[in-house]
């Protein structure tokens, strides 16, 4: 089979993988024990969950869209040769 007819080349689907490991970290981090009706729990305002969780799963979107739009080497090379 060749190579050309896949979207993405080995390289995107390991930064893919990297970015969603990335977004599984982020959603982990925001959780935590929740408020029942008899107790509130105030840890549900800790920066962890409100700011630091919110900043990783972004910063992991916005990896999945940079290996979606990555060019692998081998896409390069083929651009140069083609010119040629």
């Amino acid at each position: 089979m060749d190579k050309r007819n896949f979207a993405f080349g080995k390289a995107n689907y390991i930064l893919l993988a990297i970015g969603f490991a990335i977004i599984i970290i982020g959603f982990l981090l925001m959780t935590g024990p929740g408020s029942t009706e008899t107790h509130f729990e105030p840890d549900i305002f800790s920066f962890r969950r409100i700011k630091l969780a919110p900043t990783v799963c972004f910063f992991g979107f916005i990896f999945v869209i940079y290996a979606i739009l990555f060019k692998g080497k081998a896409c390069k090379d083929e651009k140069t040769n083609s010119e040629e």
